[in-house]
């Protein structure tokens, strides 16, 4: 039982959209269905992420990586965002350390 509906509404409710719409109609019907629905899932992906982005005072995880790299007084240029990320990691906990 979906929603209330029973077996003979449901064969009902089938019959009636192969009357008004046709055996060929219909697949390509389901199939814009799913893609509107991916649609609307990457675009509601997208705006969670501009929202946390925004949450981040606009600044992209690599445009946070590279202020943290300045704050600890690294030059981020020309560096991999692995290497870049350890050395801050190892610069910030070395600062942290001194100050206790």
């Amino acid at each position: 039982m979906i929603g209330g509906l029973g077996p003979l509404e449901l064969t009902i409710l089938i019959g009636l959209f192969f009357i008004l719409f046709g055996a060929e109609r219909l697949p390509k019907m389901a199939n814009a269905l799913g893609r509107s629905k991916g649609e609307f899932q990457k675009g509601l992906t997208d705006t969670s992420r501009t929202l946390t982005d925004l949450e981040a005072g606009g600044r992209t995880p690599s445009q946070q990586l590279a202020q943290r790299a300045r704050d600890v007084g690294l030059d981020p240029a020309g560096m991999a965002v692995e290497e870049l990320e350890r050395k801050v990691a190892a610069l910030e906990a070395m600062d942290s350390s001194s100050e206790e």
